[in-house]
C-alpha cells in the first residue's frame, strides 16, 4: 500500500486540506485496487482547530505516522509563524529526503521554499503571496499565472481550490488520466462559477 499524507497544523486553510482529501479520499476508497490509500498527520496528532473554526482530527502525528509516498503541505494563516520554526523546517527538510513526491497547496510553498526545497526550481502560491515567495528565495522561478506547476518531484499549487485541480493532477501522474476523470465525475467537479 502507498500512502499520502496530508499535513494539518493550527489555522490551515480548510480549503487547502479538505478539498485535496475530498480527491484523494474519494479515489482511494473508491478504487482500493490501485494501492492508495490517504491519511492526515499533525505534529502532536489529535484535533487540529483549521483557519475558519473547523476542527479536523489527524490520524497520526510525525512520530507514528507511515512511511508516505506523497506528503502534501497546505497552506493559510497558520504558515506564517512556521516560517520562522526550526523544528518544522527541520521535519520538512527530514521528509524531503525519504518521500519521493512533495506537494503544496497556496502558501504551503512558503514553508518549502523557507526550508530550501524550492532553490532554481518553479512554483507557484496563493496571488497574494508570490511576492513573498519570490523573497524568501529569489533563485524561484515564480510562476504567476499557475493553477499549478509540477516540476517533477515537487509540486506546488496556486491559492485554496487550486488543491482540487493539483489533487486530480496526481492522480493523473500515479494511476493515469481515465481514474483521474472517473473521479472526478464521482465528486462532481465541474466548476462553473456563476459569476
Amino acid at each position: 500500500m502507498k500512502r499520502l499524507g496530508i499535513v494539518l497544523f493550527p489555522d490551515a486553510e480548510e480549503l487547502d486540506a479538505i478539498g485535496p482529501w475530498e480527491v484523494l479520499a474519494f479515489w482511494t476508497r473508491s478504487y482500493p485496487d490501485d494501492g492508495y490509500a490517504v491519511t492526515c498527520l499533525s505534529r502532536a496528532g489529535g484535533p487540529v482547530p483549521l483557519a475558519k473554526g473547523l476542527t479536523v482530527q489527524a490520524h497520526h502525528s510525525f512520530a507514528d505516522a507511515p512511511p508516505l509516498d506523497v506528503l502534501l503541505y497546505p497552506g493559510g494563516q497558520g504558515i506564517a509563524p512556521l516560517l520562522q520554526d526550526e523544528r518544522e523546517l527541520d521535519w520538512v527538510r527530514t521528509q524531503r529526503a525519504v518521500v519521493p513526491l512533495m506537494t503544496s497547496v497556496c502558501t504551503g510553498s512558503l514553508l518549502y521554499a523557507a526550508a530550501g526545497l524550492l532553490a532554481g526550481r518553479p512554483a507557484t502560491s496563493h496571488w497574494a503571496s508570490l511576492d513573498v515567495l519570490a523573497g524568501l528565495d529569489p533563485s524561484i522561478d515564480v510562476r504567476r499565472d499557475a493553477r499549478f506547476v509540477d516540476d517533477g518531484d515537487l509540486i506546488t499549487a496556486a491559492g485554496v481550490s487550486a488543491g482540487i485541480d493539483m489533487a486530480l493532477h496526481l492522480i493523473v501522474r500515479l494511476v493515469g488520466a481515465d481514474r483521474a476523470r472517473q473521479v472526478r465525475r464521482g465528486i462532481q467537479y465541474d466548476p462553473a462559477p456563476p459569476v
